[in-house]
């Protein structure tokens, strides 16, 4: 990796302005799952002992425009009000505020001040705004070793939107920015990118936690030990199109599993009766294969699947279950999971790699009659002395419910930028960082 981290530069008695990922999910003001939390501690223990001022930021959620400054209406709600009559309209927007005000507890990122806190064994304080008069005075105050955390930078109407304004402020706040944000890294935003974009800080380095995702993924994809095997799933083909055809010219052996794969198997001519298919893509997965094969690249697709009449609903419930080939899905039936045949062949694939990545579920792994074709890849996974490496997203969420996570030999935190990188996209977060 050729950028910069926060241990090739200065940060002692500097103000370092610090994203990092704190989205984390949240039940009635509780914190049910503090992986991010505990994923940016290094970095914020590092920067303590170094005696940096530090500084956090994080986005929470998808608030969007309702938690701009004064809380005006989203489009859609002044469009409601606006239809209304005269003599109705203030009360309406009024009662549309109030609503505002309320749901914005559900964004705030002040119980994850309070979590960090506990974790750190010293206070937190926390500012009430982003770039407001609280946040003015608690970075104006801030001492050696000591943390704040803003509040949610999705607050700020100008956060996607790249402003330019808020950009210099909240570099006004500090002497080194300092991405670690790997779930966001993919995002072109205001404290992701745009504030070393623009210039606005000279020194603009990555944490530990970008540090270690782009030396173990990153130097997998370009420098992998083979035999190099790559596994997706998921539903769609169409969300990773230049995932499959960047991971052909890389892999060795390409797996296709869930929903997607049976667009695949349409391709091949086979009838799937009700299996999920992205008609529009057809072509497209013949020319992969093609591709696959041109290259000289194992293609592994299902040779039989665990199908039902209908999709779980709700997802949880339990269904009738039947195996058959893939030959001979019933045309009123659609398959769910990969059936005990494609585990066996995908597992034996995996038994043989040096590296191996995985993105996306076999099945519809939230139910547990559909479930064994995720459970058995990544128990392949776990008992392979290939390198390992979980693409985010579901794939994470699945070898955590599994009790496999400590098997793998990475997980990573953001299935949206993993993705981006195994496509071999460039991601702004990161590229807007100083080069070594």
């Amino acid at each position: 990796m050729n950028k910069k981290s926060i241990k090739d530069v200065n940060v002692a008695g500097k103000k370092c302005l610090v994203r990092v990922d704190f989205n984390v999910p949240m039940k009635n003001g509780v914190i049910t799952d503090e992986t991010r939390i505990n994923g940016a501690l290094p970095t914020i223990k590092y920067l303590i002992e170094q005696g940096a001022k530090v500084i956090l930021c994080s986005h929470m959620g998808k608030p969007h425009n309702i938690f701009t400054k004064g809380f005006g209406l989203t489009k859609k709600e002044k469009k409601a009000v606006e239809a209304l009559p005269i003599e109705e309209q203030a009360k309406a927007k009024e009662e549309f505020l109030q609503k505002a005000l309320k749901d914005k507890e559900k964004f705030t990122l002040k119980p994850v001040a309070i979590k960090l806190a506990e974790k750190l064994g010293q206070e937190v304080k926390f500012a009430e705004d982003v770039v407001g008069p609280c946040a003015d005075e608690l970075v104006a105050n801030i001492k050696d070793g000591e943390v704040i955390l803003l509040e949610n930078t999705r607050f700020e109407q100008g956060e996607e939107k790249r402003d330019e304004a808020l950009c210099k402020k909240l570099a006004s706040y500090c002497e080194v920015y300092v991405n670690d944000a790997f779930g966001t890294a993919h995002r072109s935003h205001a404290t992701t990118a745009a504030i070393a974009e623009y210039g606005f800080v000279k020194e603009a380095v990555c944490g530990f936690l970008i540090e270690k995702e782009l030396s173990v993924m990153a130097d997998s994809l370009e420098n992998p030990v083979r035999p190099f095997v790559a596994i997706l799933g998921g539903a769609k083909v169409a969300d990773k199109l230049k995932v499959i055809s960047n991971l052909l010219e890389k892999c060795d052996t390409l797996i296709i599993g869930g929903g997607m794969a049976y667009t695949f198997l349409k391709a091949q001519g086979y009838e799937v009766g009700t299996s999920l298919v992205d008609t529009e893509q057809i072509e497209y997965c013949k020319d992969m294969m093609a591709k696959a094969k041109e290259l000289g690249k194992n293609f592994y697709l299902p040779v039989d699947a665990v199908i039902a009449k209908e999709f779980p609903n709700p997802i949880d419930a339990e269904v009738e279950t039947e195996v058959c080939s893939v030959e001979n899905i019933p045309a009123d039936k659609m398959g769910l999971d990969i059936g005990p045949k494609t585990i066996e062949l995908y597992a034996d694939a995996v038994k043989s790699a040096k590296t191996v990545i995985w993105n996306g579920p076999m099945g519809v792994f939230e139910n547990p009659c559909f479930a064994n074709g995720t459970i058995s890849v990544a128990k392949a996974l776990a008992e392979t002395t290939a390198t390992t490496i979980i693409g985010g997203g579901d794939s994470a969420a699945a070898v955590t419910t599994f009790g496999l996570a400590d098997k793998m030999t990475h997980i990573s935190t953001g299935g949206g930028a993993s993705l981006e990188l195994f496509e071999g996209k460039k991601l702004p977060g990161i590229e807007c960082l100083n080069d070594k």
